[in-house]
């Protein structure tokens, strides 16, 4: 049997039948999807027969001449974003490195880290603590490759 929207519906377990219940108008909680919705907007009219398809053809409009002016910018973005400019921006890490070195850190770039790692395990004289360890590190390591 069909069951107006929003009614609550259970199946009693002891019965085995389908039990529903129709809401209580005074009850905020048992409106339907519909009325809660309703009630979200506001005044806004969602009636889909409330638009003519002039004024869906001219929101389209406005929609793709909007899109157009994005890709533009982004497309302008682009071409001010030169190699010489990133270049500008951003400083090589050999000289990041002489800079950290300069304050007494030493800066290692990851494949550096890995190198020492596999060394670590590969020498003789580490002992099974390290060589575990190292592989541990590697793990992560390469897990971010």
């Amino acid at each position: 049997q069909a069951v107006p929207a929003g009614s609550h519906v259970r199946l009693n377990l002891h019965t085995g039948e389908r039990e529903a219940k129709l809401p209580d108008r005074e009850n905020a909680e048992s409106d339907t999807r519909e009325e809660r919705r309703k009630k979200r907007l506001g005044k806004v009219d969602v009636d889909a027969n409330s638009f003519t398809s002039e004024e869906l053809k001219k929101a389209l409009a406005k929609m793709k001449a909007s899109e157009k002016a994005e890709r533009k910018v982004s497309f302008l973005f682009l071409k001010q974003c030169t190699v010489q400019g990133l270049k500008k921006k951003f400083r090589p890490i050999e000289q990041l490195k002489e800079e950290f070195e300069k304050l007494n850190m030493k800066i290692e770039t990851d494949y550096e880290i890995m190198v020492k790692l596999i060394s670590k395990f590969n020498s003789s004289a580490s002992t099974l603590e390290e060589k575990v360890a190292a592989l541990y590190d590697l793990e992560y390591y390469v897990h971010q490759v």
